[in-house]
């Protein structure tokens, strides 16, 4: 019976998670270069139940039968699939299309480009979100403020906001100031951890690849655009309301477990 209790709550968890996955997937539906969050579920391993008989050969006995012991979220795992683009106008919009980019070997999934970019504390991450500004000094960040670094990991400064990117990326100012966007390959995007505000790192800290410098993988820079991003709004509701569902169910059979414990100890408890 405590088995059950553990098993149905288990189930509770799971889709409460997977609920609030999905709500920060329609909450970011506008967000440009947002990749949506998918769920891998998966079940606890299962347990042979026996009888123990003393009596029996060896103190065994009869076998009662399986036991499933749960489900839980496993990982949430963003899902790099191309957003739809949107003309903006604005110079300091910088949209990546992923024109043929290279599969990974072991697990058949194509790769991914990405924006690189650097934190106030050195630290290097990426981004799809090309939604960039200038700072007073010129530089160009992004809208939180993080500089976007070119190919040989510095920051990139303008004279003015009159400038040019071509589709490899060569960013060309007013003054004939010219460089290039470092643009990294994630050959396994599925390996980035997402962190806040569109950010992505790799899991042993190692720079990704130069995406310009790697055979096999093609890609164009738009100015003007801003990839939108690539979540599914009815499809992200049916899923949400799959999940409240089934949240609902293990709710009523807990209710169902707590009754026949109730009545367990109020009735049988008296004979």
């Amino acid at each position: 019976m405590f088995r059950g209790f553990y098993t149905v709550a288990s189930g509770m968890l799971a889709q409460q998670r997977r609920t609030e996955m999905l709500t920060n997937n329609m909450s970011n539906s506008n967000t440009p270069g947002f990749k949506a969050d998918q769920a891998a579920m998966r079940a606890f391993p299962e347990m042979l139940l026996q009888r123990y008989d003393q009596t029996a050969p060896n103190g065994t006995g009869k076998e009662v039968g399986a036991i499933n012991t749960g489900v839980y979220m496993q990982e949430a795992m963003p899902k790099f699939i191309q957003g739809d683009m949107r003309e903006t106008g604005k110079k300091t919009d910088i949209a990546l299309v992923d024109v043929a980019m290279p599969a990974d070997e072991e697990t058949g999934m194509s790769g991914s480009v990405l924006f690189t970019v650097r934190l106030p504390d050195g630290t290097v991450r990426y981004t799809r979100n090309g939604n960039f500004t200038l700072d007073g000094q010129g530089f160009l960040t992004t809208a939180s403020g993080q500089y976007i670094l070119d190919r040989q990991g510095n920051p990139i400064q303008l004279s003015s906001d009159q400038f040019t990117i071509s589709e490899t990326g060569i960013v060309t100012g007013q003054n004939g100031e010219t460089a290039q966007l470092g643009i990294g390959l994630a050959g396994n995007p599925n390996q980035l951890i997402k962190e806040g505000s569109g950010l992505f790192r790799t899991e042993n800290g190692e720079a990704l690849p130069d995406a310009a410098g790697t055979n096999g993988a093609e890609f164009k820079l738009q100015q003007g655009f801003l990839e939108q991003s690539n979540v599914d709004l009815s499809q992200t509701m049916t899923e949400m309301l799959t999940a409240y569902r089934a949240f609902e169910a293990n709710q009523k059979v807990l209710q169902a477990y707590d009754q026949s414990m109730q009545k367990a100890a109020n009735e049988i408890g008296r004979l």
